[in-house]
């Protein structure tokens, strides 16, 4: 053997149809369940859904997304931001009861509405995908270009505030009022510090949610925020609260498309985490003397993917699903892209699905955390809508281009602060019997204004 080769680094990696030794398959797949676990859990306790079968779904709606992309496309499925807003707008309309309760941490009459708008998710990411596969995604940036999908991102960030200040104490007994401020905003700075401080740091940097939610937590006990009756009572194993659609609800069907139409905003996060994917795994493979695969051809299959998980996260009752760009940013750093390590992940999701005494803890968490977490979370959203206009290079000295994202932004986040109940008066018999929601009515109409622009052609301007 030569100097050379003796002196070659051995390149370690493991790319979509590798499958690691046992060890290594149930550690990384640790890792990987443990970097989903904080964003996925939060979203539930934010939207009252039940934390055993959110983690569950989690897990199956993984597993399934990865048989139907012929386990090509290495992703994990957490539950997803976006849909926040218009789900806490169907619970305070269909469980109010429940959803102001701070005792109820489940509210099943919501659930069983959002069930309906998750699957007609589904639909719409399965059917785009189908269309993307025959037609190509040139056609769908035409409709959703940039303009659209980075104003909806900012709406639909900016339109949690509400839920983010009243949980940070707002919604407070005036008598705690000042322990919930101060826990939430000492959560808040403790989760922006991990993020600053531990990126790049391995596993550490992946979990800057969980080290602030525990931190915050540990702060909120003196402040007799935590109390630990329910998880004495309650069972080690308990099989989670599954539901069934409420498809049989008049009413359902028109929140139902309130929900779906947040598929504006997830289509392009999940194009996104696809080409930053195929860019490392390909990189890996040269490294190994393998073939590229190219994954960033499989925009449809991705899309079609994301629908598979969303169809059994609706009909399990678990939160509405996107792949997540956490655990692709951990595959990065550990090098490791096998999709038997997410099946092994998502197994684990499932087990974990049935510890009542882990989903009874969880549920221990003050509104003071969840709110310190999440005005750092809901902004991010925000700001990832300007994000993507920047990355794509939206020129906004072009009247066109500000007239969509102008009309986007005000009529989505000025009718949610505006209008009574955030919705526009524009009832419609069977979909919007009381109004349209305000980020319903935003996207529709700058939709349409797009298209207007699309279909009948502008003056080029020199310049532009």
């Amino acid at each position: 053997m030569s100097a050379e080769t003796q002196s070659k680094p051995k390149v370690i990696g493991y790319l979509p149809d590798d499958r690691p030794p046992v060890g290594a398959m149930l550690s990384l797949g640790f890792q990987q369940f443990l970097t989903m676990f904080p964003a996925t859990v939060l979203v539930a306790i934010l939207t009252k859904f039940d934390i055993g079968v959110t983690l569950l779904a989690s897990g199956l709606g993984t597993i399934i997304a990865l048989l139907v992309s012929k386990r090509k496309i290495p992703m994990y499925y957490g539950s997803s931001f976006s849909y926040i807003a218009v789900v806490i707008t169907v619970m305070n309309k269909f469980a109010p009861a429940c959803y102001g309760d701070p005792t109820q941490f489940y509210c099943a009459d919501g659930v069983r509405i959002v069930q309906v708008g998750i699957l007609l998710t589904a639909v719409f990411e399965i059917l785009i995908g189908f269309l993307i596969m025959r037609i190509g995604k040139a056609a769908l940036d035409k409709i959703l270009p940039p303009i659209v999908t980075g104003s909806m991102a900012m709406v639909i960030g900016i339109a949690l505030a509400n839920a983010a200040l009243g949980n940070a104490g707002n919604w407070a007994a005036a008598d705690v009022a000042w322990r919930t401020w101060l826990v939430a905003f000492i959560t808040l700075i403790a989760t922006i510090l991990f993020s600053v401080y531990l990126r790049g740091k391995g596993l550490m940097g992946m979990l800057p949610i969980l080290f602030g939610a525990i931190f915050g937590y540990l702060v909120s006990i003196p402040f007799g925020l935590v109390h630990f009756e329910n998880v004495v009572s309650a069972a080690w194993i308990a099989v989670p609260k599954f539901t069934f659609p409420a498809f049989t609800n008049p009413e359902a069907w028109g929140m139902a498309l309130s929900i779906a139409l947040i598929f504006i905003a997830t289509v392009p996060e999940s194009t996104a985490h696809l080409y930053q994917m195929s860019l490392y795994i390909d990189m890996l493979a040269g490294e190994l003397g393998r073939k590229p695969f190219e994954i960033k051809k499989l925009i449809g299959l991705n899309l079609v993917a994301d629908g598979s998980d969303d169809l059994i996260v609706g009909m399990l009752g678990g939160c509405a699903g996107t792949n997540y760009g956490e655990n692709n940013s951990l595959m990065a750093i550990t090098r490791n892209y096998s999709t038997a390590v997410l099946m092994t992940a998502g197994v684990m999701a499932i087990v974990i699905g049935f510890f009542g005494k882990l989903v009874a803890l969880i549920n221990t968490m003050p509104a003071a955390v969840v709110g310190g977490l999440s005005i750092y979370l809901f902004g991010i959203i925000g700001m990832q809508g300007v994000a993507l206009i920047q990355s794509e290079k939206v020129n906004l000295f072009d009247p066109k281009q500000l007239a969509v994202g102008a009309v986007i932004l005000i009529c989505g986040i000025g009718g949610n602060l505006a209008l009574a109940n955030g919705l526009f008066p524009f009832k419609i018999p069977a979909l919007f019997p009381s109004g349209i929601p305000a980020i319903v009515f935003a996207a529709i109409l700058g939709i349409l204004l797009n298209l207007i622009f699309v279909i009948f052609k502008t003056p080029e301007v020199s310049g532009e």
